[in-house]
């Protein structure tokens, strides 16, 4: 199954982490919300795959994102999908919180795919009301 998806992160503490080509990225402590998207091959696999990245099962990083989710500082809360629904966009601009420039945007016009969220509550609350599923581990 495909879709698009949404990664509730908890940074425990600020850090600066070296995010592949975007250099050097300041993150406060909090709550940050990641959309992304899994239409290639393996579909939502790729949620898998960043959870395992997330436990320090796997090493290597391919998105903005694995660089985030790859950090001691940081923990995945939960996952949250749009089966069969093209909206990485669309939830980047409506869900809650303050663009993370240029991170996770390569591909589009969109300031950013991370934002740091009031809280991964309202988060979860709003994404679900957009029509998400909550993903068990």
């Amino acid at each position: 199954m495909s879709g698009t998806y949404v990664l509730v992160i908890d940074v425990s503490r600020s850090t600066t982490i070296e995010v592949g080509a975007l250099g050097d990225r300041e993150f406060a402590t909090g709550t940050y919300a990641y959309i992304g998207s899994a239409f290639g091959p393996g579909g939502f696999s790729r949620v898998d795959r960043h959870r395992e990245l997330a436990a320090g099962d796997r090493e290597t990083r391919h998105w903005h994102v694995d660089y985030l989710l790859g950090h001691p500082a940081t923990r995945l809360e939960r996952a949250i999908t749009f089966p069969d629904a093209d909206r990485e966009c669309e939830l980047a601009d409506s869900l809650p919180g303050e663009f993370v420039s240029g991170f996770g945007a390569s591909d589009c016009d969109c300031p950013a795919h991370l934002l740091a969220t009031p809280g991964g509550d309202a988060v979860l609350e709003a994404a679900l009301d957009e029509g998400g599923r909550l993903e068990r581990e």
